[in-house]
């Protein structure tokens, strides 16, 4: 069989966030989860900067990983299924409009992705987040970037107030409004949580709305976002803090007590071989 081209995967990516309803976008954090996440039936993927940091034994955040390590993370994940694949691509790693527009031809020549997002935050906890002006500017020239390519690029404008303690919903909404005017295609404002924002967020703007979920405690379904007007739905880091809970508690069920129990809930081995069949 032969693979999908990266166009014919960016016009399926554009569709289903044409609808209708809402999809599901899950995360995975390498090869091997994108290849579990494509034999169990999803559509699309996204890539977590979290769940990579974890991986290369490193603190999300703090801006350790670099632009050449998320895009090899990236593309590994592109070549091992045939899904649409999309980036979380931080700030653009780098400060200017330039760096964004940079990380966002990169992401679409060298890594194969077919989206990624661009946030406002600045990796600084004095400053967390652009003003308002800078952050416009560099979704904007983010947009120009993905205006380059032969496919269609959905590119995602992030506002990321709430995840650094400033939960204003006016500038929040603001922002997100200024990035579709500029040309993000898809918006996201992670950290959102309760019903009544989401909706305000969702009728605030015309293209589609990403919700996170996977928060601890948080009980949304996809049946309630997409009431709520969200049309796609991802899950950040909690599919790799999952894995890594399941991994701690086995660790300390042998360090702790001296056995091995665990392994009756572990995958069998031949299911696990199995969901590494490739594209």
């Amino acid at each position: 069989m032969m693979r999908a081209s990266q166009a014919e995967k960016a016009e399926r990516f554009r569709a289903l966030h044409a609808g209708p309803g809402a999809f599901v976008i899950p995360n995975p954090w390498d090869a091997g989860s994108a290849r579990i996440l494509a034999g169990l039936g999803f559509q699309a993927l996204t890539t977590t900067s979290a769940g990579l940091a974890f991986a290369l034994g490193r603190q999300d955040g703090a801006g350790v990983v670099t632009r050449d390590e998320a895009l090899a993370n990236a593309k590994a994940i592109v070549d091992a299924t045939d899904l649409p694949v999309a980036a979380d691509l931080e700030n653009g790693y780098g400060h200017t409009p330039e760096a964004a527009a940079e990380t966002i031809r990169l992401a679409g020549e060298a890594a194969g992705l077919v989206g990624g997002s661009i946030e406002d935050t600045t990796g600084n906890p004095r400053h967390p987040i652009y003003d308002f002006q800078l952050a416009v500017e560099r979704v904007a020239a983010a947009a120009e970037a993905a205006r380059v390519f032969p496919f269609p690029f959905v590119l995602v404008g992030r506002a990321e107030n709430f995840l650094h303690g400033r939960p204003d919903l006016d500038d929040t909404i603001r922002r997100l409004q200024a990035f579709e005017k500029v040309g993000a295609g898809a918006l996201y404002a992670p950290g959102i949580t309760k019903p009544e924002d989401i909706r305000t967020v969702c009728a605030s703007v015309t293209k589609p709305v990403n919700a996170l979920v996977g928060l601890k405690g948080e009980t949304f379904s996809v049946a309630d976002l997409e009431a709520l007007g969200v049309r796609r739905i991802s899950v950040g880091s909690a599919l790799s803090r999952a894995a890594l809970g399941a991994f701690v508690r086995a660790a300390r069920e042998i360090r702790e007590h001296g056995t091995f129990a665990f392994a009756n809930e572990a995958i069998p081995y031949a299911e696990a071989n199995d969901l590494m069949v490739g594209p």
